[in-house]
């Protein structure tokens, strides 16, 4: 039988780490306590759990698959001495982003 040693497996560890379930809850929990607006999918913070429950899965075969391409991000302009845009992803999105950090 062959094994697989440590050297076989780089970059593999960083990336369950990232996607494991424990630290994909703290990053929807993060996002969900931030609160914020949705994106260009109009997506709200209040319809992010059920998502993520139903969709869980195929997310992050997506990502580990290199298949996932983030949403265009929503630009809203904002009041800062003069106007400047700030860009809004979408919160699932956001979770990623907060999985990664």
């Amino acid at each position: 039988m062959e094994t697989i040693n440590n050297e076989d497996r780089k970059g593999y560890d960083l990336s369950e780490l990232i996607l494991g379930l424990p630290n994909l809850n703290k990053a929807y929990l993060s996002v969900k306590r931030n609160k914020g607006s949705g994106g260009v999918d109009e997506m709200e913070v209040g319809q992010l759990g059920d998502y993520l429950r139903r969709y869980k899965y195929e997310l992050i075969t997506k990502i580990l698959n290199g298949n996932y391409h983030p949403n265009p991000v929503r630009r809203v302009e904002i009041p800062k001495g003069k106007k400047r845009n700030l860009g809004i992803p979408t919160v699932v999105d956001r979770v990623i982003q907060q999985a990664i950090s």
